[in-house]
This record gives C-alpha cells, structure tokens and sequence, in this order.
C-alpha cells in the first residue's frame, strides 16, 4: 500500500519540486503554494539590499541563534537595527512569517530579491538538520567570499581603465584642440604652391574631423553600441553570443573564466557542505554562474550525475573547466572530501583573480 506524504518544501516552482520529489521516489500529486513573493510598499530609497548588508545580517543572526535566542526574537532585533528601510520591512515580514507558523525558509523564499534560492535551500538544510546556526555561519561566510571577489575584480580592473581612459582623453585634447593651433603655424611656414606633407595633412584631416560633427558622430555610435549590447545581452541567443567571447577575449576573457570557476567552486562546496543534495546543489549552482556557457556546462554535469557518472568525464567533457580542476574534483569525490576540494579551488582561483 503506498503511503500518502505530506509536507513543506521550498523550490523555485512547481517542476523543479516535481524532480527534487522523484529523485527520492516520491511521486508529487498535488501542490499548494504557501506563499508567493510578498510585495513590500514602497517607503522611498532604495528597494534592494546590498550584499554586504546581507552577509552582516546573517552573521548576526547566526551568532543569536547560536547564543540559543528564539527565531521570532532574534527577527525582530536585527530588523530594528537595519538602517535599510528596504531590508527592515522584509525581515519584519519574515518574522511574522515564522512567528504565524511557517519555517524561516518558506518565509524567506517569498522575498526572492533579497533571499535567492541558495540562500534559502540552505536555511532549509540547516532547519532540517539541526544546524541552523552553523549555515548562517557557513552562508554569511560564502557572501563575504563573493563580495570579496567582485571588489578585487573591480580593483585590479581600475588601473588599466582609468589608463586607457587617461590616453583618450589626451589624444582628444591633441586633435581637438593642439593641432589646429599647429596646423596655422605649419601654413605660414609653406612657400607659394607647397603643401604639408602626407602624414601631416592626414593627422590634420583627422583632426579637423574630430573638431566638427565627427567627434560627436563616433561618441554616439559607441553609446549607441553599449546600449544595443546590453538589449542584444537580454535576448537568449544574445547572451550565449556574448559570454561566449567574453570566455574567449585576450587576457580579460582568462580572468572571467577564473572568476566563473571560483564562484562555481565555492557555491557547490557551500551546499554540499550544507547537506543539500548534489543534484539540487548543481541545479542552484547553475542558476547562480552567471554566465549561460557556464551554466549548460554545470547542467551536463548535473545530467551524468544523474546518470551515475563520476563528476570527472562529464567536467572534461565541457571543455569549459580545465584538466587541473576536473581532476582535483576527481581526488574528492574519490576520497569523500568533494566539498574540501571544491573550497580548496574556490581558494586558489580567488587568490589567481586577487594577484
């Protein structure tokens, strides 16, 4: 006699539960949906809440919860001293979420702008487990590592920005506005029927181009190239285009990939160490990439996964991770240490992208 089950889960819809659901032999057949996202009135500033201010809530709240503080109490004093409007209402909602009776997961997935589905499978993990307080402390850790990641990125970008930035700007002076200076005296030194020389009357003849509509003409193709791109970006085929070439750029495409590999790694060993399944923890690391070539490639893991493949062949066979990360990932998953290994590369690509 099959036995009818009923619980909670938290899942991104209603297909995705379906799988989690099958991959433990439980057939899914009827759903209902707890809540949705809660809109919050809008109150003035900024209706987000930065990564920084999430990584010191959830260490906050990690430490109250170790210090064995009730969950309804614990809500409420961190959301009275948010300075974030934004981000006090939410966690008042969520509070009077958990305090009506919902678990703190199921109360954080209605606030998908503030708590992803990452975040929220391992509350779930760590209420499930016991171990709340050590996944918060896991999870801010994780966010800190990100946000970390992104500021080393923009930090070692600056310099050869503001460069470039620097010659453009000093090439523009030049011909806009020395060399026709220049070009005055260079007339009043010709004789009768003598002409400037070639090289001469072309940087002339660029510079009185820049000079008029020409200059204006360039600077709006390269707005209008920019703000294509980010539309062209928003299309399907679009963003494979383009973070394709994004992978394959000199230099700067080397550095991407090392930023996908390192926030891949250190998602997935955060998870798994979390207690998240592998097959749901691949899925959420997908989703999270950030790039789509990154993303189908962590889905065709996922599938030999599936399968019952070792991590191994499906990694090679992207040929988007390089050998050295499949077979560190190899020892792991041999050794039962996958989640060690994985933070052991998130370590050393974060410190390729920091040098």
């Amino acid at each position: 006699m099959n036995e009818v089950i009923v619980g909670e889960r938290v899942a991104e819809n209603r297909e995705t539960l379906r799988q989690m659901l099958r991959r433990e032999q439980i057939t899914l057949t009827s759903v209902k949906e707890k809540g949705r996202e809660i809109g919050i009135p809008k109150i003035g500033g900024r209706q987000k809440v930065k990564a920084k201010e999430l990584a010191v809530f959830t260490r906050q709240f990690s430490v109250m919860i170790d210090a064995g503080l009730p969950l309804v109490q614990c809500l409420e004093i961190l959301a009275q001293q948010q300075e974030n409007k934004f981000f006090q209402q939410v966690l008042m909602q969520v509070r009077q979420d958990v305090e009506e009776g919902s678990t703190l997961a199921i109360a954080m997935v209605r606030h998908p702008k503030v708590f992803d589905q990452l975040y929220a499978n391992m509350v779930e993990a760590g209420e499930t487990g016991g171990i709340l307080d050590l996944i918060l402390q896991r999870l801010s850790t994780f966010i800190e590592k990100i946000v970390k990641l992104k500021r080393d990125v923009i930090s070692s970008m600056i310099y050869p920005a503001a460069v470039i930035l620097l010659a453009v700007v000093a090439v523009a002076v030049i011909m806009i506005v020395v060399i026709p200076q220049f070009q005055q005296i260079f007339l009043g030194l010709l004789g009768p029927g003598e002409q400037l020389p070639l090289p001469t009357r072309i940087v002339v003849g660029i510079s009185n181009f820049l000079a008029g509509w020409g200059g204006l003409a360039i600077l709006a193709v390269i707005i209008g190239t920019v703000v294509g791109l980010r539309f062209y970006y928003r299309t399907p085929g679009g963003r494979r285009v383009l973070d394709t070439v994004m992978l394959k750029l000199p230099i700067i495409g080397g550095v991407f990939r090392k930023i996908s590999i390192a926030r891949f790694s250190r998602t997935l060993s955060t998870l798994l160490s979390s207690g998240v399944p592998i097959l749901q923890s691949l899925d959420i690391t997908a989703r999270t990439a950030g790039n789509v070539i990154i993303e189908e490639a962590i889905m065709k893991v996922r599938a030999g996964v599936e399968r019952g493949e070792s991590f191994v062949d499906p990694l090679k066979a992207t040929e988007v991770f390089p050998n050295m990360v499949a077979q560190m990932i190899g020892i792991g998953e041999q050794t039962g240490a996958l989640d060690s290994m994985l933070g052991k590369i998130a370590d050393f690509y974060e410190a390729e992208v920091d040098a």
